[in-house]
């Protein structure tokens, strides 16, 4: 079967494509919580046929097509889990799982995933080496679904690994792409200020929480702004204050939470230093104790030189030059990051974007759905990255 009768099937594949993304949108589930999801994908795998299923945990699939020669290992991923959002679209396979919805996006990433085995399973004969198809839970979740598929030996042999994610901010049809630093890494802490309470007419009396913290806050600012190099990006943002109960009394203690993010794991690395150095500092002037819990998010994510090149040769190849967009590093976070770590990979932005569909809300909002035409093109661009690995075998 060549490239060209893969397109076909992939074109005729459309509607079965969508139905998998609408049953998923209809019946999302959290973060390790997939039980349902997973389930329905794993039964999906094995109506196929010619692909060899696992578990590596209780809720992911891991689908693995072992070809008729010897060859590389390529690896595709698509996360399956949904966000604690309540859905405000209006179609009529909305959410029917109250406060949670496929906000993101990955009932798209599931569904083009699956079509994507559907058409290659019956390929053995085709096939050197082997594909692997991973449905990965947990992405929207600290520690996250890679790490655990990375520690469970999901990757082992695999030579280089993809994953897709549809995006608003780009119009559907354009393929969004960028080598090296992509993603930053995603920290979180939280500030304890104690004090010593007591009655806000008498100040004196009292080590004041609220004017520590608000100190506190100011000063965090300056480690971003005076103690990195201007040329790291690099962001330290405070998201949360929380204290205090009443009008006329200061409270005993305050909680100050945030963010870190940065593309350097250098500079990751001194951050909670920095930060302790600067609160406890902070607060001994103003006689109160300031604790630090910082925790460790996603790692950056740095995409392989050669294998985004291969995207943009396959991507220009079949849908034109113009269909290629170069992004920007940006400072949000992935776990995919974590397959990086372990083997060389890219993460590939597909365009989602259509107001005439209201498919442009941000992500991660009520309003947030995909433009079903995207995923056609996720699709095919996962088949041209097959072809071009196979190549070498035939």
């Amino acid at each position: 079967m060549t490239l060209a009768e893969w397109m076909k099937q992939a074109e005729a594949l459309q509607q079965q494509v969508v139905d998998w993304r609408r049953h998923f949108h209809r019946y999302p589930e959290l973060s390790f919580q997939e039980v349902r999801t997973s389930a329905y994908i794993a039964e999906q795998l094995e109506s196929f046929g010619g692909l060899e299923l696992s578990r590596p945990t209780p809720t992911s699939v891991v689908a693995r097509l072992i070809g008729s020669r010897p060859g590389k290992t390529l690896a595709f991923r698509a996360d399956i889990d949904a966000l604690p959002i309540q859905e405000e679209n209006r179609f009529e396979f909305v959410s029917q799982n109250p406060g949670v919805s496929h906000a993101c996006g990955h009932d798209s990433h599931a569904a083009i995933l699956l079509g994507a085995a559907k058409i290659l399973a019956g390929q053995k004969k085709r096939i050197a080496g082997e594909i692997r198809f991973i449905f990965q839970h947990a992405e929207e979740q600290v520690p996250g679904g890679a790490e655990q598929l990375v520690e469970a030996g999901v990757l082992d042999g695999v030579d280089a690994i993809y994953g897709l994610h549809l995006v608003s901010w780009i119009e559907t049809g354009k393929i969004g792409v960028i080598a090296g630093p992509a993603m930053a890494g995603n920290d979180a802490f939280d500030i304890i200020v104690r004090g010593t309470g007591g009655h806000a007419a008498y100040p004196h009396q009292s080590v004041d929480v609220i004017s520590t913290a608000a100190q506190v806050i100011t000063n965090l600012q300056h480690i971003v702004a005076r103690r990195l190099d201007p040329l790291d990006r690099a962001v330290l943002s405070l998201t949360q204050i929380h204290g205090g109960t009443s009008y006329n009394s200061f409270p005993e203690e305050l909680k100050i939470s945030g963010t870190f993010r940065a593309f350097d794991q250098e500079i990751r690395d001194k951050m909670p230093g920095m930060i302790r150095q600067v609160i406890e500092g902070v607060g001994a002037a103003h006689g109160a104790v300031c604790e630090l819990d910082y925790r460790y998010g996603y790692r950056p994510l740095v995409n392989d030189a050669q294998l985004v090149e291969d995207v943009r040769e396959v991507a220009a190849g079949f849908f034109g030059k113009e269909a290629l967009q170069e992004m920007k590093p940006v400072l949000g976070a992935e776990d995919f990051s974590a397959y990086l770590q372990k083997v060389p990979g890219a993460f590939i932005y597909v365009g989602s974007r259509n107001e005439e569909k209201e498919s442009h809300y941000p992500h991660h909002t009520p309003r947030f759905t995909v433009d079903e035409d995207g995923m056609d093109t996720g699709l095919k661009l996962l088949l041209l990255l097959v072809d071009k690995w196979q190549r070498a075998f035939r």
